[in-house]
């Protein structure tokens, strides 16, 4: 795949422009909807639940906006790459590339809106009176996996978008029922302690208790934490990589 990512670069530079200029064609603001999109998103669920919850937890607002952040990035990934290959079937079908360019190429636009959208969270942090210091650098891990992640779902939801359509729509309720099992606007305590740990079945709250952890907190997450955003990352990833090898002539047929 690196080899392939070596020869290909320029094609992979190509369709992340185009992506990125895609997504802000006919826009006044452009670029700008990348901070002010999550901005919004936070203020409306800090108006809506902050005297709900908002009382029993420190630093709410930072609390809101992890969970946001890192939902926005894998909900954003995770539906462009589903519809990669189908948007660019004129070009793979005529021309011999890797597939999976096409899914990286969206994962990395949403990555970039993910970098752009951390300027307005710090902001969020200084203003909230959270401490800065040596182990905020520690969000890079998360960053990382959840990179990874996304790229292995979004692999695994193309390949069963070319045969079935349907996943699309299953796939947005799927993302609706994500939303509200993954404590973004409550906190983790609603739920009595011995089934806390059920939130540790959910791949992306792992990611965002990691965000919380070092922000809120001030703390470098447990071991558990770090082995499951390694385990969580690398287990979709490999299943896609699976199915883009056993169906990656059967893709031909059917877009």
């Amino acid at each position: 795949m690196l080899e392939k990512m070596k020869r290909y670069r320029f094609l992979f530079e190509e369709l992340v422009k185009r992506d990125f200029k895609k997504k802000y064609k006919r826009t006044i603001l452009g670029m700008l909807w990348s901070v002010l999109a999550p901005l919004l998103n936070v203020l409306v669920l800090m108006l809506v639940f902050v005297n709900f919850f908002g009382r029993n937890q420190d630093h709410f607002i930072i609390y809101i906006f992890c969970g946001t952040m890192v939902m926005s990035f894998y909900t954003e990934t995770t539906q462009g790459c589903m519809r990669a290959l189908m948007a660019n079937a004129s070009i793979f079908t005529k021309i011999n590339v890797p597939k999976y360019l096409f899914l990286l190429s969206k994962a990395f636009q949403a990555f970039i809106n993910f970098l752009l959208t951390l300027v307005v969270f710090f902001a969020f942090c200084v203003g909230d009176g959270i401490t800065f210091g040596w182990h905020m650098f520690a969000m890079l891990y998360p960053m990382l996996w959840l990179l990874i992640l996304s790229f292995g779902v979004g692999m695994i939801l193309s390949a069963m978008y070319v045969f079935f359509r349907d996943v699309e729509y299953l796939y947005s309720i799927f993302l609706t029922l994500l939303n509200y099992v993954s404590a973004i606007f409550y906190p983790t305590t609603m739920l009595p302690e011995q089934w806390r740990f059920l939130f540790y079945c959910n791949p992306v709250f792992v990611y965002i208790d990691y965000f919380r952890t070092v922000f809120i907190y001030s703390e470098i997450p447990s071991l558990l934490i770090h082995v499951l955003c390694v385990a969580y990352a690398l287990v979709f990833l490999g299943i896609g990589c699976l199915i883009y090898k056993k169906c990656n002539h059967e893709f031909l047929y059917y877009v």
